[in-house]
């Protein structure tokens, strides 16, 4: 199956529990991700949340909560029905020898309808490495 992807790593000085936090907590990502317009709903395993990205002005993106093992790793993903177009971020938090936090956010795009839609999709690499970057500041301030 065709796969296509966009991922982002940095290392944070921080503690896993606090960027953990700053992860799940859905109202704030506005504050330190200046590519997220908002996030309603609560980020916990089950759960769907609805993403507004200013890449798309005024459009939700509904994304359910697929896995969420706290301090490390949390799923999210969403789509079309019957997996004609899906996306699945994989956010991860990992402790380095030194002691910093390795965060990586990656999206996997899949589906009979990737290649259609992914040359209409905006280039969200930038955001992606935006959202890296706000989560670094936030969790180091």
């Amino acid at each position: 199956m065709n796969k296509k992807f966009y991922e982002a790593t940095v290392n944070i000085n921080s503690t896993p529990e606090n960027i953990w936090k700053i992860l799940t907590d859905a109202p704030g990502y506005s504050q330190w991700d200046n590519g997220v317009e908002r996030v309603e709903g609560k980020i916990s395993p089950g759960k769907t949340i609805k993403v507004y990205a200013k890449v798309s002005p005024g459009r939700a993106f509904p994304v359910k909560v697929t896995e969420l093992c706290p301090d490390s790793k949390m799923v999210w993903s969403g789509g079309m029905p019957f997996g004609l177009f899906k996306g699945v971020r994989i956010f991860t938090l990992s402790t380095q020898v030194n002691g910093t936090i390795t965060f990586k956010m990656r999206e996997e795009f899949s589906g009979p309808m990737l290649s259609m839609i992914w040359s209409s999709m905006p280039d969200l690499g930038p955001s992606f490495e935006q959202f890296a970057r706000g989560l670094k500041a936030r969790a180091e301030s």
